[in-house]
């Protein structure tokens, strides 16, 4: 890898992350070994917030493997990903792919969306964690969890515990329960000893269950 694109990827680390991983390791005996696991690890910043939304409902209640191979196949067919192209490609050629119809209903809304300007996201940089969700809800297909994957791979916010994901709880099971159920409650009281930075504690519970990087 040449030095450039070593520069390039220091340069898309989450400001915080450091500190937060030096947080965590001195915190949670637990964490600190699924940090050295890991690795030097963190979640690529994703500058377009379309292409993230976009990646973010083809993820929705599949695992990682699934969604990363729709997505493979979404782009041979739209190999950039813009509200227009989108469009112009069609719902009928995404439902190819992999696709489901509802899933594929969402994309093109979004997209129009976008394109009609209805949705403000040079807004989103300014407004809180909860203003975000909110405004993000409002567009057909996008719920908590789907606003929570932009807050952490488009704004890059350091304190989202997405508690509807399933690699999350999953996680927090295997490392901390000995592979027994965990309740919402359960979860929030572990996560308690994480904040600020409950971004980075998913992000290594989900490295600890795949080798492949959760991207969105």
């Amino acid at each position: 890898m040449s030095k450039a694109r070593k520069s390039g990827e220091l340069e898309q680390m989450p400001p915080y992350w450091k500190e937060a991983v030096q947080e965590l390791a001195k915190r949670d005996r637990i964490m600190r070994k699924l940090i050295v696991a890991a690795g030097e690890s963190y979640p690529m910043k994703r500058g377009d917030p379309f292409k993230t939304l976009t990646r973010s409902i083809i993820g929705q209640q599949i695992s990682v493997k699934a969604a990363e191979s729709i997505w493979l196949r979404c782009k041979e067919i739209c190999p950039v990903c813009t509200p227009a192209n989108v469009i112009k490609t069609g719902g009928e050629n995404f439902l190819k792919c992999g696709l489901s119809k509802r899933k594929t209903e969402y994309v093109m809304d979004l997209a129009g969306h976008f394109r009609k300007k209805t949705v403000y996201p040079e807004k989103w940089t300014d407004m809180n964690d909860e203003e975000v969700i909110a405004d993000l809800t409002r567009i057909r297909g996008i719920g908590r969890w789907t606003a929570e994957m932009f807050l952490i791979f488009n704004l890059h916010r350091p304190n989202v515990l997405p508690l509807d994901d399933v690699g999350l709880i999953k996680g927090i099971s295997m490392t901390y329960f000995s592979g027994e159920p965990v309740t919402r409650m359960e979860v929030r009281e572990l996560a308690a000893n994480w904040h600020p930075w409950c971004t980075v504690a998913t992000w290594y519970l989900w490295r600890s269950l795949t080798a492949v990087p959760v991207e969105y």
